[in-house]
């Protein structure tokens, strides 16, 4: 069993910065790629940021040059340092996860999304 746990989400106003936290735990071998994912009240889900295979890093064009995402492989937890926030950012960010995981003496591999956090940009 694998679980993703958010944290960090809030209240800002614009121009501000919140870092969200997701750490993944269970049976784990290993964290193959993190990403960010956010839904917005227009209910469209979109990639925000992906800490994939290899270290291949990528962002959306509406964020780049503001968030920034990294990775603790020891921690198996990933960031999301969001700067500059601004009301179009307001949405609920979820993290999803690649993980292999051990079950007795078997490997498998399998996707995980967190519970999702809420980010809410407003004066």
């Amino acid at each position: 069993q694998v679980t993703l746990v958010e944290s960090g989400g809030g209240l800002v106003e614009p121009g501000g910065s919140l870092r969200l936290s997701c750490t993944a735990s269970g049976s784990i071998v290993t964290v193959n790629a993190m990403s960010w994912y956010r839904r917005t009240p227009g209910n469209q889900r979109e990639l925000v940021a992906a800490h994939g295979f290899g270290g291949l890093i990528e962002y959306a064009d509406s964020v780049k040059g503001r968030f920034t995402i990294s990775r603790d492989s020891a921690k198996h937890t990933a960031y999301l340092e969001m700067n500059n926030l601004k009301p179009e950012d307001a949405a609920e960010y979820y993290c999803f996860a690649t993980i292999t995981y051990s079950q007795g003496d078997r490997r498998s591999a399998d996707i995980y999304w967190g519970q999702g956090i809420q980010v809410t940009v407003s004066s």
